[in-house]
């Protein structure tokens, strides 16, 4: 039983991980925690959803051992570039020309505007109702003593840890990555040295939004699409990437699949009415013993 649960906070926790690596990034290089980063989980699953039915692929048939047909893995590129656009226009049109007039508060502000503003335009032309990307009904298997899983719920985490593993190969081996790291620990240093302020800033929103697009392509499929399924993760996004350590990306997908699993573990342990909280608890425990987090360094 409590097998189970570990194998389901692992699955949910790789979807934070995703979405709180772009909650990280945009921290770590523009200096403001962004609240419109659930919107950009939104809108990509929306994204997708959108060529599907724009394609008149959506009702390809499943591909077993998956719920879903391949015009989804066709379009997920597509969506998860969509949402790295949106990310950077709002970027824009919005947090640029406040940068110069406004300090980081005002920039939050703006940002949960913003998400408001997202939120609300999803509906406008989506509707309110849920929307499924297949309604072929998935199957579990097992995979384990006493663990059960679908195979589209076991795609989240391979295709999670392969992004995860991308952004770490990019982050570390190239020079747009030393660029990001620079500016993230010294933006005016590295401006001396040359760097790009405005092509790193742009480069984290594309990332940020892009990672955020494919947890909610992936949300979307196993579970439903609708207009609150960003916010509704939102501050469980803030808990991964505070307790992984605000600015490292590796230490904000770690310290999603700690919420996931903190969040699992405590409906056995504690009750279903308890599972918002637990991530919390853990979040608190955690910056007790260690302020900067798990990853994060210390000043």
């Amino acid at each position: 039983m409590i097998a189970q649960y570990v194998a389901d906070g692992v699955v949910s926790g790789a979807l934070v991980g995703l979405g709180a690596i772009g909650l990280t990034l945009t921290y770590a290089v523009l200096g403001f925690a962004n609240f419109a980063q659930g919107e950009f989980l939104t809108w990509g699953a929306y994204f997708a959803l959108a060529l599907l039915s724009g394609t008149g692929l959506g009702h390809a048939a499943a591909l077993p051992p998956f719920a879903f047909g391949w015009p989804l893995l066709l379009v997920l590129p597509a969506a998860v570039a969509l949402t790295g656009g949106l990310a950077v226009a709002l970027d824009h049109v919005l947090f640029r020309p406040l940068r110069r007039r406004a300090g980081p508060m005002g920039l939050v502000i703006a940002s949960f505007g913003a998400s408001l503003a997202l939120a609300n335009l999803v509906v406008l032309l989506f509707g309110p109702k849920p929307r499924y990307f297949s309604r072929a009904i998935a199957f579990a298997i097992p995979v384990a003593p006493g663990v059960r899983l679908t195979a589209d719920r076991m795609l989240v985490v391979a295709l999670a840890l392969l992004a995860m593993a991308a952004l770490h190969l990019l982050l570390t081996r190239s020079r747009l990555g030393l660029a990001m790291r620079a500016s993230a620990e010294n933006p005016a240093l590295a401006a001396v040295y040359g760097v790009d302020a405005e092509g790193v800033r742009r480069a984290s929103w594309w990332i940020g939004g892009g990672m955020s697009a494919l947890a909610g392509v992936l949300l979307g499929q196993t579970e439903q699409i609708q207009p609150l399924m960003g916010a509704d993760l939102l501050l469980s996004l803030f808990a991964a990437a505070i307790l992984g350590g605000i600015g490292s990306a590796g230490g904000a997908f770690v310290g999603g699949l700690v919420v996931g699993l903190a969040e699992a573990l405590s409906v056995p342990l504690l009750g279903a009415a308890y599972r918002p909280a637990a991530a919390f608890l853990v979040l608190f425990a955690v910056l007790m013993l260690r302020p900067t987090g798990l990853f994060g360094e210390r000043p």
